[in-house]
C-alpha cells in the first residue's frame, strides 16, 4: 500500500539547507534594501542633478557639505579646519580609502573645491562627487 511505511526506525542525518539559504536570501535583500536609507546623509542637502551620473562606489569617507556651509565627515559634525587632520587619520588607517563628496547645490564652488582638495592632499586616490541622476526623456 502506498500509505503504509516499512522502516521507520531509520536515523535521518542530514541537513535540509534549503530552509537556511531562503532565510539568507531574504535577510540579503532586507540589507540591501535597507542599506541604501542607512547611509544617507545627516545633513539634507538639494544634490545637482546630471544626465550621465553613474551609480556611486562602496565608500568609506562621505563628506557632506549643507547649505549652511556646515560639513560632516561620516555623519560626524566637523569643521573645514579639523577636516585634514580626520581625512589624514582615515588615510592611515586604510591606504585604499574611497571618498564621496555631497554639497547642496547652493554651496559656494569654492567651498567644494576646497574639500576636494583637502581630500586630494590626504592622499586618497579615488574620490567622487555625489548628484542625483536625472532622467532623462527618450
Amino acid at each position: 500500500m502506498a500509505g503504509i511505511l516499512e522502516d521507520d526506525e531509520d536515523i535521518i542525518a542530514s541537513i535540509n539547507m534549503v530552509p537556511f539559504i531562503d532565510i539568507s536570501l531574504v535577510l540579503l535583500i532586507i540589507f540591501m534594501v535597507t542599506s541604501s536609507h542607512i547611509v544617507r546623509q545627516g545633513i539634507e542637502v538639494d544634490l545637482p542633478t546630471a544626465a550621465s551620473g553613474g551609480d556611486i562606489a562602496p565608500t568609506t569617507l562621505a563628506i557632506v557639505v549643507g547649505a549652511d556651509g556646515t560639513i560632516e565627515l561620516n555623519g560626524e559634525p566637523t569643521t573645514m579646519s579639523a577636516l585634514p587632520a580626520l581625512v589624514d587619520a582615515e588615510v592611515a588607517a586604510s591606504p585604499e580609502v574611497q571618498a564621496a563628496i555631497a554639497a547642496d547645490r547652493t554651496v559656494d564652488y569654492g567651498v567644494v573645491m576646497d574639500v576636494v582638495d583637502v581630500v586630494k592632499l590626504a592622499g586618497v586616490a579615488a574620490f567622487a562627487l555625489n548628484i542625483e541622476r536625472e532622467i532623462v526623456p527618450q
